[in-house]
């Protein structure tokens, strides 16, 4: 998909200087659909938003995001971690769903108790988490590029979605890549047919 993209304005290029020689008043129509085209490219793509995201991944995404507390053992989070196939889970402080105190991923893991030869069992989430004060968030609002772009920046692969009353969701590198090749596949779609004279 990345490699026709380039090609766009030569291929329209190709099509208007045909059109020229072949029948003037398709020269305006095309036009037309030029602007119909910036109008959709507006409104469809990179026009994806978190929320997108969250409502694509379902009612478990909106406000069931996966947690643990500060005084889990790294082992029981990291076997949650497991039975849910996730890869990261929020920690909250004990008796305090909605009061984000930060993340612990598979990175912290390895890094701070394999690593280290600490032992998972005895050693307390709060300890080896990435801090509320360290934490990379979005809101429902960013633009899911925007979010890529975050993610790549700070070598992250998980972003928790905050809003002004708390945390409602978490998105992967995953959920945020399976929503840019989405976008990319719609736009080429919209090509093709405004190529073909869909529009």
């Amino acid at each position: 998909m990345q490699s026709l993209l380039p090609h766009v304005s030569t291929m329209k290029s190709a099509v208007l200087k045909h059109i020229r020689f072949a029948n003037p008043c398709l020269v305006t129509q095309w036009r037309n659909m030029s602007l119909s085209s910036a109008r959709m490219e507006e409104h469809g793509f990179e026009s994806t938003t978190i929320s997108d995201i969250l409502k694509a991944k379902g009612k478990n995404a909106d406000g069931s995001w996966l947690w643990c507390t500060t005084d889990d053992s790294v082992y029981d989070a990291v076997k949650s971690m497991t039975q849910h196939n996730v890869g990261a889970l929020v920690v909250v402080k004990p008796g305090e769903q909605k009061s984000v105190a930060g993340i612990i991923t598979e990175r912290d893991y390895l890094r701070k108790i394999i690593v280290q030869g600490r032992s998972s069992k005895s050693t307390k989430v709060g300890d080896i988490m990435t801090e509320e004060n360290k934490l990379i968030t979005v809101t429902p609002d960013t633009k899911v590029l925007r979010a890529m772009q975050l993610m790549t920046d700070n070598r992250i692969r998980h972003i928790p979605v905050i809003t002004d009353s708390g945390m409602i969701g978490m998105v992967s590198i995953g959920d945020v890549v399976r929503a840019v090749v989405s976008e990319h596949r719609e736009e080429l779609d919209r090509l093709n047919a405004y190529i073909q004279g869909g529009y």
